[in-house]
């Protein structure tokens, strides 16, 4: 079972993400910003990571960049996924460490998916 830290400051995202990560195998870990977001990455050690963008204090571009950068979390993939739906912002979100990038509304097929090919069987 690996594990999946969601950061998003919307309840509803943060319960509909959990869910779809939680019907793959996988055990979740959350946080409400991107400050707590880098907190609980270095603490915990997930497997993966789901980041919004929008968020207070740290945003989600500024976690990943974060995260990506420090050794000791360099290796965990981040997935964004987020309203921010323009081409700039995709290629922004990658140049920061990204591995893939997802828009809200949210499809589940499309973030099964990409949560499969970061991540190995649950």
């Amino acid at each position: 079972m690996s594990r999946v830290l969601i950061v998003d400051d919307s309840p509803s995202q943060l319960v509909g993400m959990k869910r779809t990560v939680e019907k793959l195998g996988h055990q979740v870990i959350t946080a409400e910003d991107g400050a707590a977001g880098v907190e609980v990455a270095k603490r915990e050690l997930p497997d993966l990571i789901l980041m919004d963008v929008v968020m207070p204090n740290l945003n989600g571009f500024q976690a990943t960049r974060t995260i990506s950068k420090d050794p000791k979390t360099s290796h965990i993939p981040i997935i964004l996924v987020t309203t921010k739906d323009q081409d700039t912002d995709r290629v922004w979100g990658m140049r920061q460490g990204a591995k893939a990038y997802v828009t809200k509304p949210i499809d589940d097929a499309e973030l099964t998916r990409v949560i499969k090919e970061y991540l190995p069987a649950g």
